[in-house]
């Protein structure tokens, strides 16, 4: 009787253990489906912020996202294959490629923080310097709109802030028609509107540019091996 019990205990451990681990990869497939949109995403509707750019960083990025992104959808594919086949060598598998994407995850973590102030630093220097030297000049009309582009979308005024427009080519010339930033700093946008540049009217933010659960979908891998016999084959 104890026995027969223990059996159903440890069936229904299984089942339990089958059931996270497939609700974890489903997450992690969700996860990844959603990187790999934002990879294309921003390589489609955000490449014309790359004239703005000293080096080719923004667009490395996106395809690193498309690629890490395209690893979790196979790899979250793998997982669900191997819950349901309940073979320990699929298993083994797909907790290699968690193992190895979590060491991505790791490295990238380390060089992001080891490198984010000094390319955060080199991307305003050089977005500062492309802004008052290029805007709104001849042959520049790229670099123009995508400046324009920029400060709508992540609603700011220059590199730092609006007081790098008092520096710019253009609005120290004639053609600037007396505006302090251009037309694209405001909030809401008119002719003219970049003569005043009060708070009010302008946008004066500086632009800025799940271990835990990838963790417990590695432990619910390893716990279903152990409880999956071994693979007769």
């Amino acid at each position: 009787m104890s026995m027969a019990y223990k059996d159903d205990e440890e069936d229904w451990l299984t089942v339990c253990l089958k059931y996270l681990l497939f609700l974890f990869n489903f997450l992690f497939w969700v996860g990844g489906a959603a990187v790999l949109a934002v990879g294309v995403w921003t390589l489609v509707e955000k490449s014309d912020y790359l004239s703005l750019l000293a080096s080719s960083t923004f667009a490395v990025s996106a395809y690193i996202l498309i690629l890490a992104g395209s690893l979790v959808v196979v790899t979250g594919f793998l997982g669900c294959c191997a819950v349901i086949r309940e073979q320990r060598s699929c298993l083994s598998t797909y907790f290699f490629f968690l193992l190895l994407i979590f060491l991505i995850e790791l490295v990238a973590g380390v060089l992001a923080y080891v490198y984010y102030q000094r390319l955060s630093d080199e991307l305003k220097e050089h977005l500062n310097q492309t802004m008052t030297e290029n805007y709104a000049q001849q042959g520049k009309e790229t670099i123009t709109s995508a400046v324009d582009r920029l400060q709508q979308d992540f609603k700011c005024c220059g590199s730092n802030n609006s007081q790098d427009w008092m520096l710019s080519v253009y609005i120290r010339s004639e053609q600037s028609g007396n505006r302090v930033v251009p037309d694209s700093c405001c909030k809401t946008i008119t002719p003219d509107c970049g003569r005043r540049d009060h708070p009010s009217n302008i946008y004066k933010v500086e632009v800025t540019f799940g271990n835990k659960v990838h963790i417990c979908g590695m432990v619910f891998t390893c716990c279903l091996h152990r409880r999956i016999k071994m693979d007769p084959y």
